[in-house]
């Protein structure tokens, strides 16, 4: 029971008796509108014998579909609804929910949906409940449309992705003189990456590092505001004795628009890269890899 009355449509009965005594199976109300669709009451006043309403008040919501409505052939409307009958005695609503399928799915082949044994037929006309009063009798309706997601996002985390291994061998390392050099472009789990070198440091590696990173190659393909989840490893390998150096831990990121690239500014000390005894630096060249672990994709 509850004091306001319902927010989208009330139906007032005048005679009960005589719409109970007529010929008539049910009897359906004006159309009213709610959540941008026409919707009616329709209401046994005996009964619905057909759904084992008899000696039952059966009140139902239907939809009203106009043939040139915007509806499409596989339309369907997801609905919370209750159905209301008023105590005029004591001024409140009796609020009936389905609480066990309080969303009903309307569509081409289900557009009506309520409640066959709504009230009881001794329930509804004994005076002292205020359901039927003086031959009149107050009904309605609230509803509250439950709109699909415009767009199904899924998020997937994919271990091992295909591809997932990015090698980069920089010949003529000594030569470089740019403060920094992008590998060429490699792709894995659909997504193009770089490897991005500064031979002589960056940041708080400038002067005594190499540093390396990860980085997007394409950031702006991105949809505004996507991160993209990645786990993997950074690896300077030796030539010579596969004895490789590697970040102590997998890197744990997520790139995005305005993060594109993430890694370590003091990846290796510049000394220990040229000693020719650990195998880094083989006839001025060097090879740096990063291997994807984990990466996530939405769709």
């Amino acid at each position: 029971m509850r004091s306001h009355p319902p927010s989208h449509y009330l139906f007032k009965i005048e005679s009960f008796s005589l719409l109970a005594e007529a010929k008539v199976e049910n009897f359906k109300s004006d159309t009213f509108e709610a959540g941008g669709h026409q919707w009616r009451l329709v209401l046994y006043p005996n009964g619905n014998e057909k759904s084992n309403g008899s000696g039952h008040i059966s009140l139902y919501l239907e939809i009203v579909i106009q043939e040139t409505g915007d509806f499409s052939l596989d339309w369907e409307v997801n609905v919370d609804f209750k159905l209301f009958v008023f105590d005029q005695i004591r001024d409140q609503y009796l609020a009936i929910k389905d609480m066990e399928e309080p969303v009903r799915r309307f569509y081409g082949m289900k557009k009506e949906w309520g409640f066959s044994q709504l009230l009881s037929q001794e329930t509804f006309k004994n005076g002292e409940n205020g359901y039927l009063v003086e031959d009149c009798c107050i009904f309605g309706a609230e509803l509250l449309i439950i709109e699909p997601p415009p767009e199904l996002g899924q998020l997937s985390m994919v271990k091992n992705p295909s591809g997932g291994k990015i090698t980069w061998k920089i010949e003529n390392f000594s030569s470089l003189h740019q403060n920094f050099c992008y590998s060429p472009v490699q792709s894995v789990g659909d997504i193009n990456w770089y490897l991005l070198v500064y031979p002589k440091g960056h940041l708080q590696g400038e002067g005594t590092h190499l540093s390396l990173f990860l980085e997007l190659a394409e950031p702006d393909k991105l949809p505004p505001n996507r991160e993209l989840y990645v786990k993997y490893d950074l690896r300077l390998r030796d030539q010579i004795k596969s004895n490789h150096f590697e970040s102590e831990t997998p890197i744990e990121k997520c790139f995005d628009r305005s993060t594109p690239s993430w890694g370590y500014p003091k990846f290796v000390r510049l000394k220990y890269l040229n000693d020719f005894s650990k195998g880094y630096m083989v006839k001025d060249s060097l090879i740096v890899e990063a291997k994807l672990l984990v990466i996530s994709t939405v769709k």
